[in-house]
């Protein structure tokens, strides 16, 4: 271990929680090799009681130099999970779900029945789920997804452990953001606000301040010396799960202020309601957003549970009739190496090309600028969020780019935050303390500032064509959606 810290720069740091457990990490890609360093440099944790399981060899050399052996190459199913992971799994441990194709209800159950601590970085199905033409569509989105991990927490009602669901940068810190934005905002335009305690009061916040919609506004610059080949998907973070998620249908948070249902827009029978799907794939629905060093852009709208949790949130009712709800959805606008590889993915009918790339060692430039846009306000839009460059991303922690860092970052204040929050049950990111995690995660986000701007989706709009808009309402969805 001390050969390894000297040739990678990695400090044994502040340490800010212990684990006397055993961690037990599942999925070991971009994310999980990246947050291993910010683990072992702030959780007291002896290595050897860390194991992996995860579906493929990448990775097992870099573990083995941190200090942990027990790797195995081992995909979970259905048929298997509870046979590996039960002999390993006691009160007082925790599973670490990075990810794809393993059912997060599954492990979250086994989680509670044992009293072992639990997070993930997103909600995920059983390997098929997201494009089980079989189901209806609403059964693939991530509201169901959402409506059946918030089941668990019912059927526990004694509270053994906590697992964290949907924390790594978005989902997650995102949530966070969204808090300090809603403060910071409050405070610019003169309010006498004190923190809201409940999430009443955080609803009545945004309505206060006229928050029509929120984007989760993400421009990742980030470029390689070698450019996109024919029959590749080059990504900044994990290919499989981008294609998994950007496969379901386009989701977004609804808000009562919105006229008009897209042609292609359904709702939900069932569940909080807060949300509404598209009878599209996420890769296939562009919106317009705004992020202060980019400028305006095209971004997909790919479904994330950030999007569906934060508008349930900051939803005020009258008795059981919502009156206020913001529209809450992504808007992301990826490496251009993977837009040119949606655009192959999309054209070759979502079928993923064989040769997938992970941008993170050959990384020459850029950066990742992810916030949340909070629009409607009087003065203008309002952005905060985190602006990681590769060079920054580098000297903060070995085996990442700026991209996997943010989420990494969410991983390890969710971790720490969950050990000192013991038997919660099942927790979104809405219900924990937001000052607590961005003090654990600030260090590794880099330029974190919150921007005024004056951008409306229809900027710039007939120029060329004459088009049909809401002019009387700018954060209509209607003209956010490039049609």
């Amino acid at each position: 271990m001390a050969d390894f810290i000297k040739r990678t720069g990695l400090e044994i740091g502040p340490k800010l929680a212990s684990l006397r457990g055993r961690l037990v990490m599942v999925g070991f890609g971009s994310i999980g090799q990246g947050v291993l360093p910010l683990l072992l440099r702030h959780i007291t944790i002896d290595p050897r009681r860390i194991t992996i399981f995860t579906a493929d060899e990448w990775g097992r050399q870099f573990a083995q130099q941190s200090g942990v052996a027990d790797f195995r190459r081992q995909p979970l199913t259905a048929a298997n999970y509870r046979g590996l992971l039960g002999p390993l799994l006691c009160a007082g441990d925790f599973l670490l779900n990075l990810s794809v194709d393993v059912s997060s209800v599954a492990l979250i159950e086994l989680c509670l029945e044992v009293g072992a601590r639990y997070l993930d970085s997103c909600i995920e199905p059983w390997a098929g789920g997201y494009v089980d033409a079989s189901r209806a569509p609403a059964e693939r989105t991530n509201y169901w997804l959402r409506e059946q991990t918030l089941a668990i927490d019912r059927r526990y009602p004694r509270k053994r452990s906590t697992a964290v669901v949907t924390h790594g940068v978005n989902p997650g810190l995102i949530s966070h953001f969204t808090k300090r934005a809603l403060l910071n905002m409050a405070l610019d335009c003169g309010a006498q606000v004190t923190v809201p305690a409940t999430r009443e009061q955080w609803a009545r916040l945004a309505r206060e301040l006229q928050i029509k919609a929120i984007h989760v506004a993400e421009r990742d610059s980030q470029v390689s010396a070698a450019p996109k080949r024919p029959g590749e998907f080059v990504n900044t973070w994990s290919v499989e799960a981008f294609a998994s998620e950007g496969s379901q249908p386009a989701e977004l948070g609804w808000g009562t202020h919105e006229r008009a249902v897209p042609a292609c827009g359904q709702a939900h029978a069932d569940g909080c309601r807060a949300a509404i799907y598209l009878e599209q794939p996420g890769v296939a629905v562009r919106v317009r957003s705004w992020t202060p060093l980019a400028g305006p852009y095209h971004g997909f709208l790919i479904t994330h549970a950030e999007s569906i949790s934060i508008a349930d949130f900051l939803t005020v009712f009258d008795g059981p009739t919502p009156i206020y709800r913001p529209t809450v959805h992504y808007a992301y606008h990826p490496c251009d190496d993977a837009v040119l590889s949606i655009d192959e993915f999309c054209g070759n009918h979502y079928r993923l090309q064989d040769g997938r790339r992970l941008l993170r060692d050959d990384v020459t430039e850029g950066m990742d600028e992810l916030g949340v846009l909070l629009c409607g306000n009087p003065r203008g839009v309002y952005w905060f969020g985190s602006r990681l460059d590769i060079v920054a991303a580098r000297e903060l922690a070995p085996c990442n780019n700026a991209t996997t860092l943010q989420t990494a970052a969410g991983v390890l204040a969710g971790v720490i935050w969950a050990i000192e929050n013991d038997e919660r049950g099942v927790v979104e990111p809405e219900a924990m303390d937001f000052e607590r995690v961005l003090q654990l995660a600030l260090p590794y986000l880099g330029n974190v500032a919150g921007v005024w701007g004056d951008w409306t989706p229809l900027q710039g709009r007939q120029r060329l064509f004459a088009e049909t808009v809401d002019r009387d309402d700018p954060w209509q969805f209607s003209n956010v959606l490039v049609h």
